[in-house]
């Protein structure tokens, strides 16, 4: 089985919003992405919407063919927006709104009853649900006590100590993946992931089923151009 890959186009906005205007052409770049080969499109609306716009989200709602897998903290207002949109997944992430990038998983634990509400709410409209995770078997069994559908693991630490020791970065990520597939929960992965480190991660995780990757694809599109690094990453998941 192939991992599939979501494009996360949340720096396409940044720069976007760096200027003003619509260059680039958000909606154009989600499009291109699909015609590329990429099978699914990802996003993630922050409160102060410094990149992606809850108006982006609407958008793209109209043109996405593929997967749309929208992430974010579930306040008041996401919830708003995803019941409405009813995208293919969403991927709850435990972010505060001053974060920069998402930099740790759910303890699904100590919030256990509140991801039970939400993800109840979000499966009630027919949405796949994904929630964010350390590679830590034990938050993975409390997990699937939630009822969701699938875990995302949280990469960074992976992608950080990749070159000095590629065995031992991917140890507790192949341990967190032996206890999903022990739970029957599906299993998603992102951050930091690259086309330096994809092909060894996919390699070692055989029952991985998405990764969205968005800040290497997007600086790597700028050497290579959009197109032939979409090719590139598919690659690596072959």
């Amino acid at each position: 089985m192939t991992a599939r890959l979501s494009v996360n186009i949340n720096k396409v906005a940044t720069i976007r919003n760096a200027r003003g205007g619509n260059l680039p052409d958000l909606i154009q770049v989600a499009k291109d992405c699909e015609r590329f080969g990429a099978q699914g499109i990802t996003v993630h609306p922050r409160p102060d919407e410094r990149h992606i716009r809850y108006q982006d989200v609407y958008d793209l709602k109209k043109i996405v063919t593929t997967e749309f897998n929208i992430e974010g903290y579930p306040s008041e207002r996401f919830m708003q927006l995803v019941l409405d949109i009813e995208p293919t997944q969403v991927t709850l992430v435990p972010d505060p709104p001053e974060a920069l990038t998402s930099n740790a998983g759910w303890d699904t634990i100590r919030n256990k009853g509140f991801l039970t509400d939400i993800i109840g709410q979000l499966k009630a409209k027919g949405i796949r649900t994904s929630i964010f995770v350390d590679a830590n078997p034990e938050m993975i069994v409390h997990a699937k006590e939630t009822g969701t559908d699938r875990v995302e693991l949280y990469t960074e630490s992976y992608a950080a100590h990749y070159l000095a020791d590629r065995e031992a970065a991917i140890a507790d990520f192949v341990v967190a993946a032996q206890e999903a597939k022990r739970q029957n929960i599906g299993l998603n992965a992102g951050h930091d992931l690259s086309l330096v480190n994809l092909r060894y991660f996919q390699e070692q995780i055989p029952n991985l089923l998405e990764v969205s990757i968005g800040h290497a694809l997007i600086c790597d599109a700028l050497y290579l151009g959009l197109q032939e690094t979409i090719r590139q990453y598919l690659q690596q998941l072959q």
